[in-house]
């Protein structure tokens, strides 16, 4: 190997069996890294697996990874170490939590999803401090029906992501034709309960559990709107994703949302209201001009969720941290696995 500066490991509380929102950014990282340095994406480190020595950590959620990011900052005080703040981290631990702080004090980069994310940072952390934001390949719109009109919901039930507003909304009066589906694991049998009931006594509204991420973009891109219902987001993939396939999104206004999808996006409604998000399906349903004014927004955002931006982002993060692109010259492809050992 040419220098030591090109080895570095990738630490995500959640792998492939998870398929979320933290494994999904990792593997990706993980792939643009790949062409540049020799990448190992590890639960946790250190790992018996590793046989080279690191030169930078990359870890994923502040308390999570903590006992990881720990151990590197005892280990190797003063090489890199960036932190990611992914969600519940940001929006919630990092204020209350002793492990989320310490990670954020040891770190020498921070990254953020979405610019809005700064804000929740200490003032003292934010020199620190880079947004990139999340990507996804952007795919040719669909044609949608004219005799039906879909609202998608994609994430996992669980309190985080709300699911039971959209449930609540699906409930609610609506002219024929429209339709409620929801895509994504229970992860607590109340939630699985809820989407049963709503199912069994709601035509309009389905529970397909969880699906394949290919699947997944394939209702997106079919969807008329996408709902996002999260209480905190630290920068959710599933919008720009829509965003991506030409499907426009109704959000709760949530910072992390706002930071997507910008302070005047006009598909917003209150957390935890399902009459207001009820009132946007219906508007969106009745009114072209509505929704081709949400397409018209969403599209003005995409250029921030282009994959060749965020590797882009990517690259230029660990080689700034390593002390230059020069340590991170392009390679020959290379292969990754998940426990892939120098």
């Amino acid at each position: 190997m040419e220098s030591e500066a090109k080895t570095g490991i990738l630490v995500s509380p959640a792998m492939a069996e998870s398929n979320n929102g933290n494994w999904h950014t990792a593997h990706r990282w993980a792939n643009f890294l790949s062409n540049h340095c020799d990448i190992a994406l590890l639960p946790h480190w250190p790992s018996p697996s590793l046989q080279r020595t690191p030169q930078a950590m990359v870890a994923l959620h502040a308390p999570r990874s903590a006992a990881s990011i720990r151990a590197w900052a005892e280990t190797w005080p003063g090489k890199p170490l960036i932190v990611v703040l992914t969600g519940t981290d940001l929006y919630r631990d990092i204020h209350a939590d002793a492990e989320a702080q310490q990670s954020l004090a040891l770190a020498t980069h921070l990254v953020v999803l979405q610019d809005a994310g700064l804000a929740e940072l200490p003032e003292t952390f934010r020199a620190k401090t880079r947004v990139i934001y999340q990507s996804a390949p952007a795919l040719k719109p669909a044609d949608k029906s004219s005799r039906r009109f879909g609202a998608l919901m994609v994430g996992h039930l669980r309190d985080e992501k709300d699911p039971l507003t959209f449930m609540r909304a699906a409930t609610r009066d609506f002219d024929a034709g429209i339709h409620f589906a929801q895509i994504g694991m229970a992860l607590e049998p109340r939630f699985a309960d809820a989407a049963r009931a709503t199912e069994q006594h709601t035509a309009r509204y389905h529970w397909l559990g969880g699906l394949s991420r290919a699947a997944t973009r394939r209702r997106i891109k079919r969807a008329h709107v996408l709902v996002n219902c999260s209480l905190m987001e630290g920068g959710a993939h599933v919008i720009l994703e829509a965003v991506q396939s030409g499907t426009p999104v109704l959000a709760s206004r949530i910072s992390g949302n706002i930071g997507m999808l910008g302070e005047t996006y006009a598909g917003y409604f209150s957390p935890g209201d399902d009459a207001q998000l009820a009132a946007l399906v219906r508007r969106c349903a009745a009114e072209q001009d509505f929704l081709a004014l949400l397409q018209s927004q969403c599209n003005a955002r995409a250029g921030l969720f282009s994959p060749q931006e965020e590797k882009r982002l990517v690259i230029n993060l660990l080689a700034s941290a390593l002390g230059g692109l020069e340590s991170l010259r392009d390679r020959p492809s290379l292969s990754f696995s998940p426990l892939k050992a120098f």
